[in-house]
């Protein structure tokens, strides 16, 4: 497969804008374009319904579209071994079906009252509609992991409890004298990560690519998935709204303690602001004053720049690990994105 796209055109490979604004070689920005066709085709035609208020809240957020992420890193998985074999598509979709029902749980768990755009589910509808859509999605999701054998039955079953006790380690928070920056990362993991490892994983594994390759792109996708998390969190207190298109600071007000929050308390800097950043941060920061003041001296703590070097490190750690895969346009792709996840907080 080495340089596959770039013999096929008889010299070197030509670049194009691929997923996030990033150089992609073209014969696989197209292929990858035809992939992802089918899956959205397949998607909409899994959550079809007879119902027509379960048709309705199972398109809800399908036809909200979104990255398309999940399905994204299965066919730049699939890359390393065939990438026309059978069961890709189902398996993105899968994936796809997962990480959608989890939204409509989440927006209930979090009460919240938009998603990508659109009026949430349980505020359209209710709390047991959205809860009950979720589950259809899985239903469906389950159904067609039935046809993909039981090692990836396996996976993704695996996956879903990681994906579980992760939101009750996030509801419950660190036991007693645990470490929290240390729980927070294995939340982010569990909750977040792991579905992106598993989208690498069946990426590989049903193209045939060999087992050790399998296990270097499932490893690499979930540091991926994880610096993905720790960008959104520096994003969420550096960005301004008409850059990243959301309300900075909404961690902080919700209460929500995310990487530069554990650094400020476990002891980072010795600033004489310091101490009212901590104050601040144990408290309700629903007040517009107090959420402005917490947000203002977060921005300048060094708290931020460790945040950074955490991001760095585990981009870096993933680039590491892909580098010793087979050199082809799929590679240099994943590549890229490391490079993007800690460019985009720049």
């Amino acid at each position: 497969m080495s340089n596959a796209f770039a013999e096929e055109s008889g010299g070197p490979a030509v670049q194009e804008t691929g997923p996030f604004g990033l150089p992609v070689d073209s014969a696989l920005a197209a292929e990858s374009r035809r992939f992802l066709a089918a899956v959205e085709e397949l998607l909409l035609d899994s959550v079809r319904s007879d119902n027509p208020l379960l048709n309705e809240a199972s398109k809800h957020l399908v036809e909200a579209g979104g990255k398309r992420f999940r399905p994204m890193l299965v066919t730049l998985a699939s890359h390393f071994g065939d990438p026309t074999a059978a069961g890709l598509v189902p398996a993105a979709v899968v994936v796809e079906l997962t990480h959608l029902g989890t939204l409509y749980h989440d927006d209930v768990m979090d009460e919240a009252t938009v998603r990508r755009g659109r009026q949430s589910a349980n505020v359209r509808w209710d709390n047991t509609r959205a809860i009950l859509t979720g589950d259809y999605l899985f239903a469906r999701a389950s159904d067609l992991l039935a046809d993909l054998g039981t090692e990836p039955v396996r996976i993704q079953a695996r996956a879903f409890a990681r994906l579980v006790r992760g939101q009750i380690e996030e509801t419950t928070g660190p036991a007693e004298g645990a470490d929290p920056l240390k729980h927070y990362l294995q939340v982010l993991a569990d909750k977040t990560a792991s579905l992106i490892a598993v989208s690498g994983q069946f990426g590989a594994l049903l193209s045939g690519a060999p087992a050790s390759t399998v296990d270097t792109v499932t490893s690499a996708c979930e540091k991926i998935g994880i610096a993905f998390q720790l960008s959104d969190d520096i994003l969420d207190i550096d960005s301004e709204t008409e850059e990243s298109g959301k309300t900075p600071g909404t961690d902080l007000r919700e209460g929500i303690r995310t990487l530069p929050m554990h650094h400020v308390l476990a002891g980072v800097g010795s600033g004489p602001d310091d101490a009212r950043l901590r104050d601040l941060l144990v408290q309700d920061l629903t007040d517009d004053a107090l959420h402005a003041e917490a947000l203002a001296l977060l921005r300048a703590h060094p708290a931020m720049d460790r945040a950074r070097a955490d991001l760095l490190r585990v981009a870096e750690d993933a680039r590491a690990e892909l580098l010793t895969l087979p050199a082809n346009p799929a590679r240099d792709a994943l590549t890229a994105l490391c490079d993007y996840v800690v460019s985009r907080t720049g």
